[in-house]
């Protein structure tokens, strides 16, 4: 029997010793672990719970990080309850694994500390390794900060183990920013966490020798449309599954999240849409900018799998113009969330003027002040009524000033 940790009514956490607890309250089955900068705290924690009797479970150190996500794929589909960590590299490792686990429907937990990808070698945060799972079949949830790295964590397991949704599911938070700066963070005490997520159902588990079952099964033509078309469904479904259980957390902590969370967007005639941490730099910078008469807000996707569209719309469908902030290098392309976004827009008759902007590559500082540099060429966007500016620049970066995709005049 797993002992109990006494927990305060406050706590300072960082981020990654947020989701290690998570992880322990949980009472997970199997933590299947290869470590890698900056979420090896996660599983290293989970270990430590491990051998100070803390929880009951199976903690297994594999050779790589395509072996751990192929160790959860097994114990998942064993039965039991699963989950490790990753960033980076290890992310880039595991992908076809990601895969895997997401095709044949099983809801592992994995906690992602948001990290730069290689090359040139670099150990701090953005969202390239983020961006890199987005068409892998993951629920995608994503912190702000520590609380959210805890609190997300929790909500991982009980969304993705939902049977009207059955995937997998990634945590996300910013590598150092949010993994390795300490806050505040409000914990629930264990009963209250484990009896939140309810105890794990397995489903057609492959050692329930009274029922054979098939994991990984060749399809080709015959019927792999089919199953993907159906895991599709399940992806795009599980939009109310995630708002019950936001709405449930709610109730029991009082902490409100929402599939796209809005900041002093009632009256905002320009805004910045970001993801992760510097979703509060943009919050500042844009109440800052109000007492300058500037009618700023923030829009931050927290699902970023399933996209969602309907709320996106919805929340800049009174903006004038809006910078959309990729924080991973798009390599020849429009960024990510830029196109998400702009597809959302592009269905409706409310279309504000939208640029890129790439920032923060490589950990690299988003001041403030760039925020609100940010939102006056909003500004000036919206007063002429089309773009002043590149559709597409890399923001704080070094030497001459890079824009990409001219600016276009005209209505």
């Amino acid at each position: 029997m797993a002992k109990k940790m006494e927990l305060n009514e406050i706590e300072v956490w960082d981020g990654n010793y947020a989701a290690s607890q998570a992880f322990r309250q949980a009472q997970i089955d199997v933590v299947s672990a290869y470590p890698i900068t900056p979420s090896t705290p996660i599983v290293e924690g989970y270990g430590a719970y491990k051998a100070n009797g803390f929880v009951d479970g199976e903690y297994v150190m594999v050779e790589s990080e395509h072996a751990a996500m192929s160790g959860c794929v097994g114990a998942a589909a064993a039965g039991g309850r699963v989950a490790t960590a990753t960033s980076s590299q290890g992310f880039a490792l595991m992908v076809e694994v990601l895969y895997q686990a997401s095709g044949m429907r099983l809801p592992i937990v994995l906690a992602v500390a948001n990290r730069s990808l290689a090359s040139p070698l670099n150990v701090r945060g953005d969202h390239g390794d983020m961006y890199l799972g987005r068409d892998s079949g993951w629920v995608q949830l994503d912190a702000f900060n520590a609380q959210e790295a805890y609190d997300m964590t929790l909500c991982a397991f009980k969304i993705g183990e939902d049977m009207r949704v059955r995937l997998p599911v990634m945590s996300h938070q910013d590598g150092f920013d949010t993994s390795h700066t300490a806050q505040n963070v409000k914990p629930l005490q264990d009963d209250v966490a484990y009896n939140f997520i309810g105890e794990y159902k397995p489903y057609e588990e492959m050692l329930d020798f009274t029922k054979a079952v098939t994991y990984g099964a060749q399809t080709e033509e015959d019927w792999h449309f089919e199953h993907k078309a159906k895991q599709h469904e399940a992806l795009m479904n599980s939009k109310v599954v995630i708002d019950e259980v936001f709405e449930e957390f709610k109730k029991l902590t009082g902490r409100e999240y929402k599939r796209v969370e809005s900041f002093l967007m009632d009256d905002a005639e320009v805004a910045i849409v970001a993801l992760g941490s510097n979703v509060e730099t943009a919050t500042f910078a844009a109440g800052e900018l109000r007492k300058e008469g500037i009618k700023a807000g923030v829009v931050a996707p927290r699902c970023f799998r399933p996209f969602p569209f309907d709320e996106i719309r919805d929340a800049l469908k009174d903006v004038k113009s809006v910078a959309i902030m990729d924080r991973s290098c798009p390599m020849g392309a429009m960024g990510a969330l830029f196109n998400e976004v702009s597809a959302a827009m592009y269905t409706t008759n409310s279309r504000p003027v939208m640029s890129n902007y790439i920032y923060g590559l490589g950990g690299r500082d988003f001041s403030v002040e760039e925020a609100k540099r940010i939102f006056k060429e909003q500004v000036a966007n919206a007063e002429a009524g089309h773009l002043t500016t590149p559709v597409q620049q890399f923001s704080g970066v070094r030497g001459p000033k890079l824009g990409f995709f001219e600016t276009r005049r005209g209505k």
